[in-house]
């Protein structure tokens, strides 16, 4: 692998940036240009890609600290040589993805519900702020509480409060058997059938699609060989949950919706054209209304994911109230007090 630290150019560019007020798009290999508001072609961006390598890995400790310009998949594959995986499962965008992209837009896989999310395996990392300063929050273990609400801050916001350095990632040992079960089945049986599932099986994933449960088991191979008997159902490939992760599945869609919500919620399970995490995501291709309409009186998000032509007016992620708009301000202040890195990508006016 690759390695090759180039803080101080990086750094001394974010100073000439705060100095001629001068935004910049924070971007590794742009595999992920599509999530959020477009940036202006006519903005500089500030490329990290090469700001890549292993700074410290001891498989022992489960724990991994690499550059943020470094490739998803070489960490992958690093990973791989001592059993071991990023339990979150990024998504590997055109397998073009860098850990910091990663770590910046905070999209975990089909694993999220039963392993946890993105910032609930970082345990610090290094960050350029808008002053120029290089500061270091959290540390190499899960333990040291300094700073850690802030890495957790800094995860899923886009680039929008700073320029990733590098990052301290928990890790964890990859299963010693993973299958996938397809089931036919109704989305109105879909919720009871997985509910039944958590309590007792080694579920890691669980989707529905085309009529079909898709669940996938991953633990022991006693466990798994164990569950398979009891679920039924047939053998399907395991690189689908691939396809689903990178989007593969939605490449004709012209817009295509993300529906976070309560797993037991009723809203849009006839709609959906696929529904992950166990029954907290809909997908929605092309749907002929607004679904934010329907979450009115629900406890749940919308985000465009994907779009051809944005419509006017509208909102790619779900509308902030007005009290956490303020706290989302005054955090961009504090961080980023010139408003020089992603200006818009995440909201408008922020």
């Amino acid at each position: 692998m690759l390695t090759n630290d180039v803080t101080e150019p990086l750094v001394a560019r974010v100073h000439e940036a705060i100095e001629n007020r001068s935004p910049l798009v924070i971007e590794g290999h742009g595999s992920k240009r599509f999530y959020g508001y477009p940036s202006s072609d006519n903005l500089e961006r500030l490329k990290i890609c090469d700001h890549q390598g292993v700074i410290d890995y001891t498989p022992g400790e489960l724990v991994i600290r690499v550059r943020a310009g470094t490739r998803l998949s070489d960490i992958q594959l690093l990973l791989a040589e001592s059993n071991q995986v990023l339990a979150f499962e990024p998504p590997d965008f055109d397998g073009k993805s860098t850990i910091g992209g990663v770590i910046a837009s905070g999209i975990s896989g089909p694993r999220r519900p039963y392993a946890g999310s993105v910032r609930d395996f970082v345990l610090g990392l290094t960050l350029i702020t808008g002053r120029g300063e290089v500061l270091e929050f959290g540390g190499q273990v899960m333990k040291n509480v300094a700073g850690y609400d802030v890495s957790r801050l800094i995860t899923g916001s886009l680039g929008t409060l700073g320029v990733i350095l590098d990052v301290s990632l928990k890790v964890l040992p990859a299963p010693e058997l993973e299958i996938t079960r397809a089931i036919p089945l109704s989305p109105r049986k879909f919720q009871s059938r997985i509910q039944s599932m958590h309590r007792d099986l080694p579920v890691s994933a669980a989707s529905y699609q085309q009529g079909h449960l898709r669940v996938r088991l991953s633990g022991s191979e006693t466990a798994v060989n164990a569950a398979r008997q009891k679920i039924g159902g047939e053998e399907v490939d395991n690189r689908a949950w691939d396809t689903l992760n990178t989007l593969g599945c939605f490449t004709d869609a012209e817009r295509l919706w993300r529906i976070s919500l309560a797993p037991a919620s009723s809203l849009f399970l006839e709609d959906a054209d696929v529904i992950d995490w166990g029954g907290g995501v809909r997908w929605l291709v092309d749907p002929e209304y607004d679904p934010r309409k329907a979450l009115a009186n629900e406890d749940g998000h919308a985000t465009l994911m994907k779009f051809d032509e944005l419509p006017s007016g509208m909102e790619i992620f779900q509308p902030l109230t007005e009290p956490v708009l303020g706290i989302h301000q005054r955090l961009k202040r504090q961080f980023d007090p010139a408003g020089i890195f992603n200006p818009g990508r995440m909201y408008r006016n922020i």
